[in-house]
């Protein structure tokens, strides 16, 4: 065998070694690539709607946690029965649709319990660690919700009253929350895709807007946990058999 051919066959060998080194190192590490890549986004929490001092809710509170964004049905109102609204509800704040028959009012956590909120009658107390609400009823007894709370760093505590009631309300996303996700809709009316659930009782301090609210939710399965941007979500049965019990002017502390 000639030297020349000699240093052919060599070089040949030592290309198919290296190309094999190359090959396991590849199917080791993989793409080399993709380590230089940020990892894939998950769905955007809506959820939607983290001890600190209290701030107002954020753009997750009010949508559904844990779940890609879909555009409510355009015309979720066709062949709805035209409701009258009750007449502490702000029309302003309100849709005059009736969803109340779609409402499965067995899926409610409402019972009678001995008070030990040491509120007086008609006080509506929520214990944040808890995640119960209790409404004062008179006589050592009050009526007790599941109900969900914000998550970390946006829980509060204080006195409120309820300034302003809404039946079916509906929800206007802030400016800023449009410019972070444009696909939202201007405007949503009451319905049973909205965020707000059936009812939302606004909590004031003073005449001050607190931005925070007790609503019902389109994500039942987010009540009893600690989910939100500081507002109490109830069960839509729940939260409508409280509107029903308490007026403009009630009470409120969050413990």
């Amino acid at each position: 065998m000639s030297l020349s051919r000699t240093f052919f066959f060599a070089a040949a060998a030592a290309g198919a070694l290296l190309a094999a080194s190359f090959d396991a190192k590849a199917q080791f590490f993989g793409d080399p690539f993709s380590y230089f890549d940020p990892p894939p986004s998950p769905p955007p929490s809506y959820d939607q709607r983290r001890g600190a001092a209290p701030r107002a809710p954020g753009p997750d509170d009010y949508q559904p946690h844990a779940r890609p964004y879909e555009r409510p049905r355009a015309r979720q109102n066709e062949n709805r029965r035209v409701a009258s609204l009750p007449p502490d509800a702000d029309p302003a704040y309100s849709t005059p649709v009736d969803y109340d028959g779609d409402i499965n009012r067995r899926q409610a956590t409402a019972r009678h319990v001995s008070d030990q909120t040491g509120e007086g009658a008609g006080v509506i107390t929520i214990d944040t660690r808890r995640r119960k609400l209790y409404l004062s009823v008179g006589n050592g007894e009050a009526i007790e919700y599941s109900v969900g709370v914000g998550r970390q760093g946006f829980s509060w505590k204080g006195v409120a009253q309820i300034g302003r009631k809404a039946f079916w309300p509906g929800w206007t996303p802030p400016p800023e929350m449009l410019q972070r996700r444009p696909e939202l809709p201007t405007h949503m009316d009451g319905g049973l895709d909205n965020p707000l659930g059936a009812r939302a009782l606004y909590l004031f301090d003073g005449i001050k807007d607190t931005m925070f609210r007790i609503h019902g939710t389109n994500e039942p399965d987010t009540v009893g946990k600690a989910v939100s941007s500081g507002c109490i979500r109830m069960l839509n049965a729940d939260v409508i058999d409280l509107y029903e019990r308490v007026g403009k002017g009630t009470r409120v502390v969050v413990r």
